[in-house]
């Protein structure tokens, strides 16, 4: 069982997007010491609780800090790029770091309307991501000499390519095109099996892959004791509830109680959405992991914890490490 990183390089209120860029860097560092197989970053504009919007910036950064970590896109939203300047991008990511570069894409622009009209896109152009795909698929591995355009770097680069999702709309993509695909359970829960049973039950071998390969996405709080990991998950409760309010904004310092701050309905429907959370001490967060684990029947587990202090994000996912390098 592979186990890998997702982060959103979480700007806090007190902090600054260099400082939480670093943290990433630092994240990066630590978790290769710890086994995790991928590190992972994610497209999102106007968040300003989130500094990953230039992705494949924020990953050359990490990348030039670690040594064998793969790094890549989780995801890249598509639709917001032209595909051959994605293929340019993460071909010169390739060319610098080979061997080590995952393209994770996504469908959504990762964003409001406005700010999509400021990346001068069209609420559309979403529509066209299938046929985004497999342009972008014949700029790298797929390119041909005859090509009248070609990307530099990219051209012919085997750089694997994920595609991402929360409903069935990008699984049952991954299928038809026998890629990797990986499911954000972390924060759309509702979707997660109907989407595992779609992709496999569909899947196409292709020069890519012979048989499906899934991943799916797990927030994790950890701690030494539960006390302290429950108190860190405020933070991303908050972060939820913020964003259900139309005010998103930097992540905020967790909190003793959590309902002195939201509503028992912004609260349920928080921790619906966080459905897919290990948080609790080791021996707690070993069990949760494990039982996601059997329950989905995944070829790797993707982790996130979104917390306020960078030592106890640290410390939360070397926890996590402990606990899925004793199966």
């Amino acid at each position: 069982m592979r186990y890998s990183l997702l982060d959103l390089a979480p700007v806090t209120d007190t902090g600054s997007a260099g400082e939480a860029l670093r943290n990433s860097a630092d994240l990066a560092q630590h978790a290769e010491k710890w086994g995790y197989h991928r590190f992972w970053m994610a497209e999102h504009h106007n968040m300003t609780g989130i500094a990953s919007a230039a992705t494949a910036v924020a990953l050359g950064y990490v990348a030039g800090k670690t040594d064998k970590i793969r790094v890549g896109s989780a995801g890249i939203m598509l639709p917001n790029h032209a595909p051959f300047v994605v293929a340019e991008q993460f071909g010169t990511l390739d060319a610098l770091y080979p061997g080590r570069v995952d393209l994770g894409l996504g469908r959504a622009p990762g964003t409001d309307g406005a700010t999509l009209r400021a990346l001068r896109r069209k609420p559309n152009d979403a529509e066209q991501f299938p046929n985004d795909v497999q342009e972008l698929l014949g700029y790298l591995a797929e390119a041909d000499d005859a090509d009248g355009i070609k990307a530099v770097p990219g051209f012919k680069q085997n750089i694997p390519v994920w595609l991402l999702g929360s409903s069935t709309f990008g699984a049952q993509l991954a299928a038809h095109l026998g890629l990797p695909y990986a499911f954000a359970s972390h924060f759309a829960p509702d979707y997660l099996h109907h989407a595992l049973r779609a992709y496999r039950d569909n899947f196409k071998p292709s020069r890519y892959l012979d048989k499906p390969y899934v991943a799916a996405a797990m927030n994790v709080f950890a701690a030494d004791k539960e006390a302290d990991a429950r108190y860190m998950m405020t933070s991303m409760q908050q972060q939820f509830v913020s964003l259900r309010r139309g005010m998103p904004g930097p992540l905020k310092a967790p909190v003793e109680d959590i309902n002195q701050v939201a509503s028992p309905h912004e609260l349920a429907a928080a921790n619906h959405a966080l459905s897919y959370t290990a948080v609790g001490n080791k021996e707690q967060v070993e069990h949760t992991l494990n039982h996601f684990i059997d329950e989905t029947g995944i070829d790797e587990i993707i982790l996130t914890c979104h917390a306020f202090d960078h030592q106890q994000r640290l410390r939360s996912l070397e926890i996590a490490a402990e606990s899925l390098n004793q199966n």
